[in-house]
């Protein structure tokens, strides 16, 4: 793994356990949905801002169809 994959699992890793320490004791709920929305908006403008929002390319880096990053995009208001 390189060390810009280890640096974000990182991240994940501490905000999940602040996560977990915020809820102070109670249960979760959908979690596995909540982080992805959560992670995916980011991404998407990221992604967007380093690919010159040219959405080909976009969909290129993210391994998508770029049909399928055209809906995402919508999905979070980003178009």
């Amino acid at each position: 793994m390189s060390p810009a994959n280890t640096n974000i699992e990182s991240c994940v890793r501490e905000s999940l356990l602040r996560y977990f320490e915020d809820l102070g004791g109670e249960a979760p709920e959908d979690m596995y949905d909540m982080l992805l929305r959560l992670v995916e908006k980011p991404l998407l403008e990221v992604v967007m801002h380093h690919a010159g929002h040219n959405q080909s390319r976009a969909a290129e880096w993210l391994g998508l169809n770029r049909n399928t990053l055209r809906k995402k995009l919508g999905e979070h208001r980003l178009l």
